[in-house]
C-alpha cells in the first residue's frame, strides 16, 4: 500500500481520510430510527433501512488508525481526524485524555528546553538548504551562521535562547512535566508560528528556490474541534459519597488545564456537559469557553498590522490568547443545577454581559456569597456579546436565576437552535428574544416551562422575526405540568403564525395542548413535510379526527405520540377496557392509515399515510402483548414505549435483480419479508423488552444541539458521537 500512494500530495491523503472519517456518520436526512449495534448491524449493502450507505463509528476509527501506521504521510493525514472529536464516557478515558493534551509545560519553556525542540528543525532545514546550493560543499562555519541568522530573526516576547543552545548536550534533558494553571510565556500556536515564520524569511529570501517546510507540532490538541462529557459517568464504579465528593475525576483544575486551551485546543467549536461534572464548570472554566473568538474590535483590524503591546496585566495576555482562538458554535448545559456552576455562570454574566446599571438593577449577587470580584477597571469592561454561538442546549437548568438565565440567552445574537425546556424562564425572556432582528431560530423547545404564559408564547410564535423560520417545535405538556395554551392561543397560532402557516413544519409537539376536532382538522394548515408529531396528553380528541389530519394534512408523518390521548383508549370519562382500546387501535387508526385500501387491480395501491411508529403508554402496550402482523412493541430503555410496524423502513431503490441497493433514492417500503435484516433488528429489540442502549427510541424530547441535528437527531443513538481512543 505505501508504494502506491508514494507520489500522492499530502492534500490528497487529507482528503481519503476525511471521507474515511465522515464515511462513519449516516447522512444528514434522519430516516427517524435508531441505530442498531454497534458494528451498525442494519443493512446497509442490501436495501437498507437508512437512505444512504454508512460506515459504522468503529471501522471507521479502527481504519484511520491502521492508515497512521502506513507511513509518516498518512500518519499526518489521518492523525487530525482521529482526534477530531472527543466524548468522554469513563473517569479513566478522561485521565488518560488529560495524560495526554494537559502534562506538556509548554508555558515554562526554559532556554534549554526550546533549544530541545527549535535546534533539530532549525539544523535540519539549515542542511537542506546548503545542499541546495550550487556550490558543491558548505563549510561548518557557513551553516553555523545560518543557524545564528535564522535564530535571530526568532523575535518570542518572554523567551531568549542563546545562540551556543542551539546544539545542547545530549544528557541536558528539558524541564520537567506539570500542570500550570496560568499562562506565563507564549502559547504553543504563537511559538510555532514564530519559529515557522523566521525560518521562511531567512531561507528564503538568500535561497527562494528551496522548499521550507513548516514546523510539524505533534501535539493533537490543535485537532480537537469536539469535547463532550454529556454521557460522562461514575456509576458503577463502587465508589463511596466521601470518594465522590472529595476525589472527583473532573475537577475545575483539570478541565481548566485542557482549555486552557486556548494554547492547547484553539480549534474547539463544540463543548458539551453534564450533570455528572458539572462542579467543574467554575468562573475560569467558563471564561476560557465562552471568551473565545476575535471581538468586534479584532474583526474590524483584519487586513491591518498589529502593533504588539507588551500586556501589563493578566487579563491583557488572556483576552489576547482567546483572540487568536475560534470561537464556540455549540454549548450543551443540559442538567447542570449545582451551586458551583450557578454561582460562576451568575458572576461571568455580571463581569462580562452586564454593565454596573444592569447589576445595580438586578439585585443579583455577583457571586455565591454576594462579594464582588475586585478588578481593575471592572465599572469600564466593555460588554461582550456571544456571537459564535448559534445552538445552545440548557434543558433541566432550573437553579440559575431568571435574570441570569435571560442575560446569558440574549447574549447570542445568531442563536439557531435553542433548548429552554424545563426550565424557569419568564415571559420577559421571550418578548426580549422577539426584539432581535439577528436571531433566526430553526429548532425551538418550551417543553414544561412552568413560569411561561399561553399569551406569551403566542405572542413570541406570531409576531417575533425570530420565530419565522422554525421547522421543529416543542411545546410539550403533560398532566403534572399541562400546556399553558388555551384554546384561543392555539387558534391564533394555526391561523397567523409564519411557523404553521409556511407549511414547512417536519417536528411538532403540541401534546396535553387544548385540541379539538375542529383546531386539529379545519383550523391547523396542511403540514405536508411534518415527519414526527406529539398529540400526547390530550384525552378528548377522538382517533377519528386524528386520522382525518393524517390522511388529509399531513400525510408524510411516520412517528405519532398518543400517550393519555382519546377517549377510545381508555382515557376518556367512560371506562374503557385494555381488549376494546386496541381493537380501537388498529380498526380507528393503524389498518385505515397504514394499509393501502382494497383494489382489484394488479398494482396495488400505496397505504394513504407513512405511519409506522405509536407512542403509547406502557399499560396499553402490555395489554396488545406480542402484537399483531408485523406491528410489534419496542420499549425503551426508560419508561417509553412504541408500536411500531418491524415490517416497515427506509431503504435504497434497489438496482438489479440481486436486490443490491443503490441508496440514492430512499423510499418508505411496507411488507419487508421476515428474513429481511432490518426486521430482524427490529424484532430482536422488541424481544429485549427494554434490555436496550439508551439511543433506542422515536420522538426525542431533547434535543440535539452539539451537531445540529436538532429534534429529529438523538445525541446517543442515531447521531452518536466518537468515544475517545488514544492511539498512541
Amino acid at each position: 500500500m505505501h508504494s502506491l500512494v508514494a507520489g500522492y500530495p499530502q492534500e490528497l491523503l487529507s482528503t481519503i481520510c476525511a471521507r474515511v472519517y465522515w464515511a462513519g456518520f449516516p447522512p444528514l436526512i434522519s430516516s427517524l430510527d435508531p441505530l442498531l449495534g454497534d458494528g451498525h448491524d442494519a443493512p446497509t449493502h442490501l436495501p437498507s433501512s437508512f437512505p444512504q450507505a454508512a460506515w459504522s463509528e468503529s471501522i471507521s476509527r479502527k481504519t484511520l488508525a491502521f492508515l497512521c501506521s502506513v507511513s509518516r504521510a498518512w500518519y499526518a493525514a489521518a492523525k487530525p481526524w482521529l482526534w477530531h472529536r472527543v466524548e468522554v464516557r469513563l473517569p479513566y478515558t478522561w485521565l488518560a485524555l488529560l495524560d495526554v493534551i494537559a502534562t506538556e509545560d509548554w508555558e515554562d519553556l526554559t532556554a534549554e528546553g526550546a533549544a530541545l525542540v527549535v535546534g533539530p528543525f532549525i539544523r535540519e532545514i539549515t542542511h537542506a538548504a546548503l545542499a541546495a546550493k550550487p556550490t558543491a560543499s558548505s563549510s561548518k562555519e557557513e551553516a553555523e551562521m545560518l543557524e545564528r541568522r535564522i535564530f535571530a530573526s526568532l523575535s518570542l516576547p518572554d523567551i531568549s535562547i542563546p545562540p551556543e543552545l542551539l546544539s545542547p548536550p545530549a544528557s541536558r534533558d528539558p524541564s520537567p512535566r506539570r500542570l500550570r494553571r496560568q499562562s506565563k510565556s507564549p502559547t504553543r500556536w504563537r511559538f510555532m508560528r514564530s519559529l515557522s515564520d523566521a525560518v521562511m524569511t531567512v531561507i528564503q529570501r538568500e535561497q527562494p528556490e528551496v522548499y521550507v517546510p513548516s514546523f510539524q507540532d505533534v501535539h493533537p490538541g490543535r485537532h480537537v474541534f469536539h469535547l463532550n462529557f454529556n454521557h460522562f459517568r461514575t456509576v458503577g464504579m463502587r465508589r463511596s459519597v466521601d470518594e465522590g465528593i472529595h476525589r472527583r475525576f473532573v475537577t475545575d483544575v483539570r478541565l481548566e488545564a485542557v482549555l486552557k486551551a486556548s494554547r492547547e485546543m484553539p480549534n474547539l467549536r463544540v463543548f458539551g456537559a453534564t450533570e455528572y461534572m458539572d462542579g467543574a464548570l467554575t468562573f475560569p472554566v467558563l471564561e476560557e469557553l465562552f471568551m473565545r473568538g476575535p471581538t468586534e474590535s479584532d474583526a474590524s483590524a483584519r487586513g491591518r498590522s498589529r502593533i504588539a503591546v507588551p500586556h501589563t496585566t493578566p487579563e491583557d495576555e488572556d483576552r489576547d490568547r482567546w483572540a487568536q482562538c475560534s470561537a464556540l458554535e455549540a454549548v450543551d448545559l443540559t442538567g447542570c443545577v449545582s451551586s458551583v456552576f450557578v454561582a460562576a455562570l451568575t458572576e461571568f454574566v455580571n463581569l462580562h454581559l452586564r454593565n454596573t446599571e444592569q447589576r445595580r438593577l438586578s439585585n443579583s449577587p455577583f457571586t455565591a456569597g454576594g462579594a464582588e470580584r475586585a478588578s481593575p477597571g471592572r465599572e469600564n469592561r466593555p460588554l461582550v456579546t456571544l456571537r459564535g454561538i448559534k445552538r445552545l442546549g440548557m434543558r433541566g437548568t432550573k437553579s440559575i436565576p431568571a435574570d441570569v438565565f435571560s442575560t446569558f440567552v440574549l447574549s447570542m445574537p445568531h442563536l439557531t437552535h435553542l433548548d429552554l425546556s424545563c426550565t424557569r424562564i419568564t415571559p420577559d425572556l421571550l418578548s426580549l428574544l422577539a426584539k432581535s432582528s439577528t436571531v433566526h431560530l430553526h429548532t425551538l423547545s418550551l417543553e414544561r416551562c412552568t413560569r411561561l404564559t399561553g399569551e406569551s408564547i403566542r405572542s413570541f410564535l406570531v409576531s417575533a422575526p425570530a420565530a419565522r423560520h422554525i421547522r421543529e417545535l416543542n411545546l410539550y405538556g403533560d398532566g403534572t405540568f399541562p400546556s399553558p395554551l388555551s384554546a384561543e392561543d392555539v387558534r391564533e397560532i394555526f391561523e397567523t403564525a409564519p411557523c404553521f402557516t409556511s407549511r414547512s413544519l417536519v417536528y411538532l409537539d403540541v401534546s396535553s395542548a387544548p385540541l379539538d376536532a375542529e383546531l386539529l382538522t379545519k383550523v391547523l394548515p396542511p403540514q405536508p413535510f411534518l415527519r414526527s408529531l406529539g398529540l400526547a396528553h390530550i384525552p378528548n380528541l377522538e382517533l377519528v379526527h386524528i386520522r382525518k389530519f393524517l390522511e388529509e394534512k399531513a400525510a408524510d408523518t411516520e412517528v405519532l405520540t398518543l400517550v393519555g390521548t382519546s377517549p377510545e383508549l381508555g382515557y376518556g370519562r367512560e371506562r374503557v377496557s385494555v381488549r376494546q382500546a386496541s381493537l380501537s387501535l388498529h380498526t380507528g387508526l393503524i389498518t385505515p392509515l397504514c394499509r393501502p385500501p382494497f383494489s382489484l387491480s394488479a398494482n396495488l395501491p400505496q397505504p394513504p399515510t407513512r405511519l409506522r411508529v405509536v407512542e403509547l403508554s406502557i399499560p396499553l402496550l402490555s395489554g396488545l402483548g406480542g402484537g399483531a402482523g408485523s406491528w410489534r412493541v419496542i420499549r425503551s430503555k426508560g419508561g417509553r414505549g412504541w408500536y411500531v410496524d418491524t415490517g416497515s423502513g427506509w431503504i435504497g431503490a434497489a438496482s438489479g435483480e440481486d436486490g443490491q441497493g443503490s441508496g440514492d433514492k430512499p423510499m418508505l417500503a411496507r411488507d419487508l419479508p421476515v428474513g429481511h435484516p432490518w426486521r430482524v433488528e427490529l424484532e430482536n429489540l422488541a424481544n429485549a423488552n427494554g434490555n436496550v442502549s439508551s439511543g433506542v427510541g422515536w420522538h426525542a424530547r431533547k434535543m440535539e444541539v452539539l451537531h445540529g441535528h436538532g429534534m429529529l437527531g438523538r445525541e446517543d443513538g442515531l447521531y452518536g458521537a466518537v468515544a475517545f481512543a488514544y492511539q498512541g
